[in-house]
């Protein structure tokens, strides 16, 4: 921040249509406030099978442990020092670094707040995916958006399955 605090930033992003789902700025996060995050995107978007994230405290303690498990959400841990078994998400902080992080001086934690929500709806609603073939991550998530198009994707040849997503 513009006084020299700092503060951090839990990015949950989704592997299939790339949404981020969480932009979450406080001065610290600790493990139960980042599985009441996860909570709070599972209640909206439904549970995830797997997550993956790097090796950080807050991801490693017991309150991640127990969250998974109670879950029953597998978590996978990528290798110390290996970044590209997490290529996307790595990918995805560095736009959110070179895109807003470095080009707003931040004047308190609310105001980091906002400004994170409003890239958060640009990347999410407004901005063409390369990887989606210049669709949004929201249009190609309304595209599976239903129990019986999810079926027919799954059941469909994956040449078929990835011109109906746009890949």
């Amino acid at each position: 921040m513009a006084d020299g605090r700092r503060f951090r930033i839990l990015a949950v992003v989704g592997d299939f249509n790339r949404e981020c789902l969480a932009l979450v700025a406080d001065t610290s996060l600790s493990g139960v406030r980042v599985a009441r995050e996860l909570n709070a995107v599972i209640a909206l978007r439904g549970r995830p099978l797997m997550c993956v994230s790097d090796n950080g405290t807050e991801l490693t303690g017991n309150a991640i442990l127990r969250w998974s498990q109670e879950r029953q959400v597998e978590w996978h841990y990528i290798a110390p020092g290996k970044p590209q078994q997490n290529a996307f998400v790595e990918s995805f902080n560095g736009r959110l670094r070179d895109e807003c992080l470095n080009e707003t001086l931040f004047t308190s934690l609310a105001h980091a707040r906002a400004v994170l929500a409003r890239w958060r709806t640009d990347y999410n609603h407004v901005r063409p995916h390369s990887a989606h073939r210049g669709a949004t991550p929201d249009e190609v998530g309304g595209r599976a958006a239903t129990p019986r198009i999810i079926e027919a994707i799954a059941n469909a040849t994956p040449a078929a399955a990835n011109r109906y997503l746009g890949l």
